[in-house]
Protein backbone atom coordinates (compact mmCIF):
# COMPACT_ATOMS: atom_id res chain seq x y z
CA UNK A 1 0.00 0.00 0.00
CA UNK A 2 0.82 3.53 -0.77
CA UNK A 3 2.29 5.65 2.10
CA UNK A 4 -0.28 8.64 2.48
CA UNK A 5 -0.04 12.68 4.23
CA UNK A 6 -2.79 14.15 3.12
CA UNK A 7 -3.42 14.18 -0.67
CA UNK A 8 0.34 13.14 -1.20
CA UNK A 9 1.69 9.82 -1.51
CA UNK A 10 4.70 7.74 -1.25
CA UNK A 11 5.04 5.49 -3.59
CA UNK A 12 9.29 5.17 -3.05
CA UNK A 13 11.72 6.66 -5.43
CA UNK A 14 11.41 10.34 -4.31
CA UNK A 15 9.61 10.82 -0.57
CA UNK A 16 6.96 13.75 -0.60
CA UNK A 17 8.36 17.28 0.59
CA UNK A 18 5.32 18.32 3.25
CA UNK A 19 4.42 21.85 3.52
CA UNK A 20 7.06 24.67 4.50
CA UNK A 21 7.50 25.17 8.19
CA UNK A 22 6.13 28.20 9.59
CA UNK A 23 8.97 28.44 12.17
CA UNK A 24 12.47 29.51 11.57
CA UNK A 25 15.70 27.81 12.96
CA UNK A 26 18.08 31.16 11.99
CA UNK A 27 21.72 31.05 11.37
CA UNK A 28 22.74 27.45 13.01
CA UNK A 29 26.75 29.13 12.83
CA UNK A 30 25.46 31.68 15.41
CA UNK A 31 24.50 29.50 18.19
CA UNK A 32 26.11 29.29 20.92
CA UNK A 33 29.55 27.88 21.42
CA UNK A 34 28.49 26.39 24.90
CA UNK A 35 25.17 25.40 24.65
CA UNK A 36 23.66 21.82 23.09
CA UNK A 37 20.10 23.50 23.77
CA UNK A 38 19.58 25.76 20.95
CA UNK A 39 15.68 26.56 21.04
CA UNK A 40 12.55 25.95 22.50
CA UNK A 41 9.06 25.93 21.34
CA UNK A 42 7.69 25.37 17.58
CA UNK A 43 5.73 22.26 16.48
CA UNK A 44 7.04 18.36 15.24
CA UNK A 45 4.79 18.67 11.77
CA UNK A 46 6.79 17.07 9.11
CA UNK A 47 7.97 20.36 7.43
CA UNK A 48 9.31 21.55 10.69
CA UNK A 49 11.68 18.63 11.62
CA UNK A 50 12.98 18.49 8.10
CA UNK A 51 13.82 22.45 8.40
CA UNK A 52 15.63 21.56 11.43
CA UNK A 53 17.55 18.73 10.25
CA UNK A 54 18.63 20.43 7.27
CA UNK A 55 19.69 23.41 9.89
CA UNK A 56 21.50 21.05 12.03
CA UNK A 57 18.73 20.28 14.84
CA UNK A 58 16.60 17.75 16.32
CA UNK A 59 14.02 17.91 18.55
CA UNK A 60 13.92 15.80 22.12
CA UNK A 61 10.94 16.42 24.62
CA UNK A 62 12.33 18.18 27.69
CA UNK A 63 10.78 15.53 29.92
CA UNK A 64 8.07 17.53 31.54
CA UNK A 65 4.60 17.22 29.94
CA UNK A 66 3.11 19.95 28.65
CA UNK A 67 6.58 22.16 27.97
CA UNK A 68 7.40 23.09 24.78
CA UNK A 69 9.69 20.96 22.42
CA UNK A 70 13.47 21.17 22.99
CA UNK A 71 15.75 21.51 19.81
CA UNK A 72 19.42 20.32 20.25
CA UNK A 73 22.44 20.85 18.14
CA UNK A 74 25.08 19.77 19.92
CA UNK A 75 28.25 21.60 20.11
CA UNK A 76 30.68 18.37 20.05
CA UNK A 77 28.36 16.22 17.32
CA UNK A 78 28.58 12.30 17.44
CA UNK A 79 29.31 10.68 13.59
CA UNK A 80 30.20 7.48 12.95
CA UNK A 81 32.04 7.45 10.10
CA UNK A 82 31.05 5.30 7.49
CA UNK A 83 34.96 3.57 7.00
CA UNK A 84 35.43 3.77 11.13
CA UNK A 85 32.90 0.94 12.01
CA UNK A 86 34.51 -1.20 14.52
CA UNK A 87 33.20 -4.91 14.29
CA UNK A 88 34.53 -7.20 16.62
CA UNK A 89 35.16 -10.69 15.73
CA UNK A 90 31.51 -12.19 17.75
CA UNK A 91 29.57 -8.81 16.55
CA UNK A 92 30.61 -10.29 12.90
CA UNK A 93 29.46 -13.71 14.11
CA UNK A 94 25.99 -12.23 15.22
CA UNK A 95 25.50 -10.60 11.90
CA UNK A 96 25.65 -13.82 10.00
CA UNK A 97 23.15 -15.47 12.42
CA UNK A 98 20.66 -12.55 11.69
CA UNK A 99 19.03 -10.93 8.71
CA UNK A 100 18.68 -7.29 7.62
CA UNK A 101 15.54 -5.62 6.53
CA UNK A 102 14.63 -1.98 5.80
CA UNK A 103 11.14 -0.44 6.56
CA UNK A 104 9.52 -3.74 6.55
CA UNK A 105 8.40 -2.93 10.81
CA UNK A 106 9.05 0.82 11.41
CA UNK A 107 5.82 1.06 14.19
CA UNK A 108 7.64 -1.92 15.73
CA UNK A 109 10.84 -0.72 16.06
CA UNK A 110 9.77 2.75 16.96
CA UNK A 111 7.69 0.94 19.73
CA UNK A 112 10.33 -0.97 20.61
CA UNK A 113 12.60 1.78 21.36
CA UNK A 114 9.58 4.24 22.80
CA UNK A 115 9.35 1.39 25.27
CA UNK A 116 8.96 3.04 28.87
CA UNK A 117 10.65 0.33 30.63
CA UNK A 118 13.97 1.46 29.14
CA UNK A 119 16.48 3.23 31.09
CA UNK A 120 16.87 7.22 29.67
CA UNK A 121 13.37 6.57 27.66
CA UNK A 122 12.47 10.33 25.83
CA UNK A 123 10.33 9.14 23.02
CA UNK A 124 6.46 10.18 23.87
CA UNK A 125 3.22 10.01 21.60
CA UNK A 126 4.18 13.40 20.37
CA UNK A 127 7.79 12.21 18.89
CA UNK A 128 6.15 8.53 18.25
CA UNK A 129 3.09 10.16 16.38
CA UNK A 130 5.69 13.03 14.76
CA UNK A 131 7.97 10.36 13.10
CA UNK A 132 5.67 8.30 12.17
CA UNK A 133 4.48 11.11 10.03
CA UNK A 134 7.47 11.11 8.69
CA UNK A 135 7.71 7.26 7.91
CA UNK A 136 4.59 7.94 5.99
CA UNK A 137 5.80 10.48 3.44
CA UNK A 138 8.87 8.42 2.86
CA UNK A 139 11.67 10.20 5.29
CA UNK A 140 12.44 8.47 8.43
CA UNK A 141 13.18 4.28 7.78
CA UNK A 142 14.08 1.72 10.23
CA UNK A 143 16.65 -0.63 9.46
CA UNK A 144 15.79 -4.27 11.44
CA UNK A 145 17.90 -6.99 12.86
CA UNK A 146 15.52 -10.56 12.22
CA UNK A 147 16.56 -13.97 13.47
CA UNK A 148 14.12 -16.93 12.68
CA UNK A 149 11.40 -14.30 11.26
CA UNK A 150 11.18 -12.81 14.81
CA UNK A 151 12.49 -8.55 15.10
CA UNK A 152 15.29 -8.91 17.79
CA UNK A 153 16.61 -5.29 17.03
CA UNK A 154 16.89 -2.36 15.35
CA UNK A 155 17.25 1.51 14.98
CA UNK A 156 15.43 4.30 13.38
CA UNK A 157 16.23 7.43 11.94
CA UNK A 158 15.66 10.45 8.84
CA UNK A 159 17.29 10.11 5.64
CA UNK A 160 17.78 13.34 3.86
CA UNK A 161 20.12 12.90 0.64
CA UNK A 162 23.22 11.76 2.34
CA UNK A 163 22.26 12.16 5.88
CA UNK A 164 20.91 9.88 7.99
CA UNK A 165 20.39 11.29 11.94
CA UNK A 166 20.01 8.18 13.63
CA UNK A 167 17.14 8.53 16.34
CA UNK A 168 17.20 5.67 18.68
CA UNK A 169 17.89 1.39 18.51
CA UNK A 170 17.15 -1.20 20.53
CA UNK A 171 17.68 -4.55 21.24
CA UNK A 172 15.62 -8.09 21.99
CA UNK A 173 18.95 -10.56 21.99
CA UNK A 174 22.58 -9.39 22.45
CA UNK A 175 24.25 -7.21 19.82
CA UNK A 176 21.17 -7.50 18.09
CA UNK A 177 21.08 -3.56 17.35
CA UNK A 178 24.61 -3.54 16.96
CA UNK A 179 23.95 -5.90 13.85
CA UNK A 180 21.13 -3.69 12.73
CA UNK A 181 24.16 -0.61 12.93
CA UNK A 182 26.40 -3.08 10.72
CA UNK A 183 23.36 -3.53 8.18
CA UNK A 184 22.73 0.76 8.12
CA UNK A 185 26.38 0.80 7.51
CA UNK A 186 26.53 -1.37 4.91
CA UNK A 187 23.68 0.51 2.83
CA UNK A 188 25.67 3.73 3.26
CA UNK A 189 28.43 3.00 1.92
CA UNK A 190 28.32 3.42 -1.84
CA UNK A 191 29.76 5.77 -4.36
CA UNK A 192 28.58 8.82 -2.21
CA UNK A 193 29.83 7.26 0.91
CA UNK A 194 32.47 9.70 1.62
CA UNK A 195 29.68 12.63 1.19
CA UNK A 196 27.47 11.05 3.71
CA UNK A 197 27.02 12.03 6.91
CA UNK A 198 25.58 9.14 9.52
CA UNK A 199 24.73 11.26 12.82
CA UNK A 200 24.08 9.42 15.68
CA UNK A 201 23.56 13.27 18.01
CA UNK A 202 25.91 12.28 20.93
CA UNK A 203 28.98 9.91 21.41
CA UNK A 204 28.54 7.96 24.69
CA UNK A 205 31.47 5.63 25.96
CA UNK A 206 28.95 2.96 24.47
CA UNK A 207 28.97 4.22 21.11
CA UNK A 208 32.62 5.29 20.64
CA UNK A 209 33.67 1.23 21.18
CA UNK A 210 31.68 1.35 17.91
CA UNK A 211 34.25 3.66 16.27
CA UNK A 212 31.68 6.91 16.46
CA UNK A 213 33.62 10.08 16.93
CA UNK A 214 33.13 13.89 18.49
CA UNK A 215 33.26 16.48 15.71
CA UNK A 216 32.95 20.24 16.49
CA UNK A 217 29.84 22.16 15.66
CA UNK A 218 31.22 24.00 13.04
CA UNK A 219 33.21 21.36 11.05
CA UNK A 220 29.45 19.23 11.53
CA UNK A 221 27.56 22.54 10.08
CA UNK A 222 29.92 22.23 6.78
CA UNK A 223 29.66 19.12 5.77
CA UNK A 224 25.88 18.94 6.91
CA UNK A 225 25.13 20.56 3.20
CA UNK A 226 27.10 18.33 1.19
CA UNK A 227 25.71 15.77 2.65
CA UNK A 228 22.42 16.54 1.41
CA UNK A 229 23.22 17.51 -1.87
CA UNK A 230 23.88 13.80 -3.15
CA UNK A 231 21.27 11.46 -3.57
CA UNK A 232 19.78 9.08 -0.74
CA UNK A 233 21.09 5.54 -0.38
CA UNK A 234 19.39 3.02 -2.74
CA UNK A 235 18.09 1.02 0.44
CA UNK A 236 15.67 4.47 1.51
CA UNK A 237 14.61 5.82 -1.91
Amino acid sequence: MPRSYGGDHYRGGVPVEPPPSAWSFGDPTSFDDLDDLVAIGADLAPGTLLAAYRHGLFPMPSGTPGDPMYWFSPVHRGVLPLDGLVVSRSLRRACRDHEIRVDTAFAEVLDACADPRRDSGWIDEDIRAAYTRLHDLGWAHSVEAWRDDRLVGGLYGVAIGGLFAGESMFHRERDASKVALVGLVERLRDRYADDRVLDVQWCTPHLATLGVIEVPRAAYLRRLPVALAVPAAEAFA
